[in-house]
């Protein structure tokens, strides 16, 4: 459960007094992960440091740092990178701020001075986000600029070409760019957060001076959680499904009672219209791939109807689960979880009535209840600021999620269909593509390390840099898997590597994404990873099980797939399994057509 000072918004004056006594709490918790992170700092990030640990331990990783000298982050990582890569950082988090810009144009400069500031500028940071993401083959988190707090040419000083807050807003587009070609590459926005603070908070000059800290103790906070936000995602620690209660959350007013024509929703009152607000938020989460249901205590044809009026925003069809009835809403959250097959922790639940929040939280602590309030206007601020939907890339199967679970919904009504199971996969006109790592599918497959939990033989994390090490070396088979059937596309789904050594395979990685489980598609990669093993010439494939709270689901994974038990752990935490491969496997054909690539 989340220290409650931690949640948004912050009680500073709690955390900054009370770090080592929450630091020590959330030490004690169990299973935390290792993470490795370089601070390379264009001025003191000692309080970053100490803040940061507190909000990545909140999120489950236990973070160990490096730290350079102060103002030494350009020569930590370009001129004697030795210490660095002793270390072997998996993240290294650039700070910088206005503060570290070096050749800002002088007054009076010509177009062309400024154009050689604006180069010279970024050819320094190239060189640091080259040796991170490149040679030393992390994930670098750079800072892009905050505005100056003080102007000496006023207004004119984001006009002119020379003026520093034009220069600096130059330079935050360059980083963007920068950041679209190099997939390593992540911008924590602190253009946005010292807005959103205001820059009078965000800079303490005295603080400065005295300290030579650029970040006053209420932005160091926020800078913290910004940071831990995007490690989080880094590692897979997202959510991915957004609860919604109805009356009063999307719509104002009880459609029970005030019906169709009576809630509140739309442009004609601003109550109103800040639901209307709040649905497009919803929609565009949705978009970008977030899940939507629903949870809400109501008639279930009344609470449908809801979003058939003309102003709402969300229709029925945005929602992968619909659960509107009068069970207790905890029941109907793990129904949810179950219907759309994750996790309870994949859950964001928002409503607007505390006692419901209470209980929620009280009986289902793995489910993320922002304490949002009452009023609607603030919700999406909320949900926004703790960042539950953080992510470090958006790709094409992000944006089809929602139509992926859709077609699931429209597969599990037709399952009743049929009185035999495998008629159905028959029905379902199954094709797949099987091939090995290519750099296209990489982020993709990187980020189903992380997020995959149940399907999940090892739940060993990788990050981008691992993959492509992975996918470069001669000493893996690596194959991702995409599955496509007459309901639509679900995307890359499934994902195998195994290290070849001394005539074995050993899997280090075999996992499937939840939305095509029981579709037997581990048997259509097996059998290709069967293949490529005897060409490799292996004579055996040795897999492994590590148990976890989430992938139960697995533990008789390979003897499903006609391996053998080699061993077991007494507590049944571990397993150890091989297929000889001189002994054939009968292919399974519930695939209709399978391409290899």
């Amino acid at each position: 459960m989340t220290v409650a000072c931690l949640k948004y918004p912050f009680d500073i004056k709690e955390v900054l007094r009370k770090r080592k006594s929450i630091r020590a709490e959330l030490l004690e918790r169990p299973g935390l992960a290792e993470v490795k992170i370089a601070l390379l700092g264009g001025s003191t990030t000692s309080e970053i440091r100490s803040i940061a640990e507190l909000f990545l331990l909140d999120a489950g990783l236990r973070p160990s740092f490096f730290e350079s000298e102060y103002g030494k982050y350009f020569e930590d990582v370009v001129v004697d990178d030795s210490a660095l890569r002793a270390f072997a950082p998996d993240i290294a988090f650039v700070h910088t701020t206005h503060l570290n810009v070096l050749h800002a144009p002088r007054m009076h400069d010509g177009d062309d001075r400024v154009e050689e500031c604006l180069k010279a500028e970024m050819d320094r940071f190239q060189a640091i986000w080259s040796r991170l993401t490149g040679e030393l083959g992390c994930l670098a988190i750079q800072n892009n600029f905050d505005l100056p707090p003080v102007r000496s040419l006023g207004g004119l000083d984001s006009t002119e070409s020379f003026g520093l807050t034009h220069f600096v807003m130059r330079l935050n587009l360059e980083f963007a760019r920068a950041a679209r070609r190099n997939p390593k590459l992540v911008i924590n926005d602190i253009h946005h957060l010292s807005a959103r603070l205001g820059l009078d908070q965000w800079f303490d000059p005295d603080y400065w001076f005295s300290y030579k800290m650029a970040v006053s103790h209420a932005g160091t906070v926020h800078l913290a959680h910004a940071l831990a936000k995007l490690v989080r995602a880094a590692y897979g620690k997202t959510r991915k499904c957004l609860v919604l209660d109805l009356d009063n959350t999307l719509w104002g007013g009880v459609i029970g009672d005030d019906g169709l024509n009576g809630i509140k929703i739309g442009k004609e009152s601003a109550r109103g219209e800040s639901f209307n607000a709040f649905q497009q938020y919803c929609l565009e989460l949705n978009e970008r791939g977030v899940l939507l249901a629903v949870c809400s205590k109501n008639e279930s044809v009344l609470a449908q109807r809801g979003f058939t009026h003309p102003d709402s925003v969300l229709k029925l069809q945005h929602f992968t689960a619909f659960q509107a009835n009068w069970d207790p809403k905890p029941d109907n959250l793990e129904i949810v979880a179950k219907q759309i097959n994750i996790g309870l922790d994949s859950l964001v639940f928002v409503d607007d009535n505390p006692a419901e929040r209470a209980l929620v939280s009280a009986q289902l602590p793995e489910v993320a209840v922002p304490d949002v309030g009452a009023q609607v206007s603030r919700f999406a601020q909320y949900l926004d600021r703790e960042g539950y939907f953080e992510a470090l890339r958006l790709n094409r199967d992000d944006a089809q999620r929602a139509a992926y679970y859709a077609g699931n919904n429209e597969r599990a009504a037709q399952v009743a269909r049929f009185a035999d199971y495998a008629e159905f996969l028959a029905s379902l006109e199954m094709k797949a593509e099987i091939g090995a790592f290519t750099p296209a599918y990489l982020e993709r497959i990187a980020q189903l390390t992380n997020k995959t939990n149940q399907f999940n033989l090892t739940t060993r994390r990788y990050t981008l840099a691992d993959m492509e090490a992975i996918a470069a070396s001669p000493e893996y088979i690596t194959l991702y898997g995409r599955l496509a059937d007459r309901f639509g596309d679900n995307g890359l789904v499934s994902v195998v590597a195994g290290r070849l050594h001394e005539g074995k395979v050993h899997i280090e990685l075999w996992l499937m994404s939840c939305r095509v489980l029981k579709r037997n598609f581990e048997f259509a990669m097996r059998d290709a990873l069967v293949e490529r093993a005897v060409q490799r010439g292996a004579r055996e494939l040795v897999g492994y099980y590590y148990r976890t709270p989430k992938n139960d689901l697995v533990a008789e994974h390979y003897a499903k797939l006609g391996f053998e038990l080699v061993s077991r752990a007494d507590d049944g935490s571990s397993s150890t399994w091989r297929l000889d491969l001189a002994r054939p496997c009968v292919p399974d054909r519930t695939i209709k057509e399978i391409t290899y690539a």
